[in-house]
């Protein structure tokens, strides 16, 4: 099983562009934090679980981490340093869109991806195509989602001409 630990806002972009059900018939298994679940997407999303979603335990030494982190990293939340200590945990990639999240992430030496990504692996696996994929985009620009918009419109172009 591949796991993919996810930060909120990746699965907030996914939402916003009405394709988190997509997103979860990707072959991976995306997962997020105990804390950041209950913190900052159980009140709104609890329907997460029901669509795939695993919510983990950190175990207490990456707790440690977690805050170890914040102690060279000051920028990204605490939450958000859970889901890097959990992705190092699990030895496996950390889906983030938050670029001070990011730039500790490979600073530490863990793969990142984020929402192009998904919608690349979407469209790949034609759970999307470019029609889908450019809609979305379209949704979550409007939901003031903040994405490399020229690096979509460099993916959207590449998907139009396959």
């Amino acid at each position: 099983m591949t796991w993919l630990i996810s930060d909120a806002n990746i699965i907030i972009d996914m939402e916003a562009g009405e394709i988190l059900d997509k997103m979860f018939r990707l072959p991976e298994t995306f997962a997020v934090p105990n804390v950041l679940y209950v913190e900052e997407l159980e009140r709104h999303h609890a329907h997460l679980p029901e669509l795939g979603l695993v919510v983990l335990d950190v175990y207490e030494e990456f707790v440690f981490e977690a805050y170890r982190l914040g102690d060279v990293y000051k920028k990204p939340s605490h939450n958000d340093l859970l889901a890097l200590a959990l992705a190092k945990q699990e030895r496996c990639p950390l889906l983030t869109g938050d670029a001070r999240l990011r730039e500790a992430a490979e600073t530490e030496q863990v793969a990142v991806r984020g929402s192009l990504w998904i919608i690349e692996r979407l469209f790949a696996k034609n759970i999307l195509d470019y029609q889908g994929a450019n809609g979305a985009y379209e949704k979550m620009k409007r939901d003031g989602r903040r994405l490399p918009w020229s690096q979509v419109d460099q993916q959207l172009n590449k998907m139009r001409r396959k």
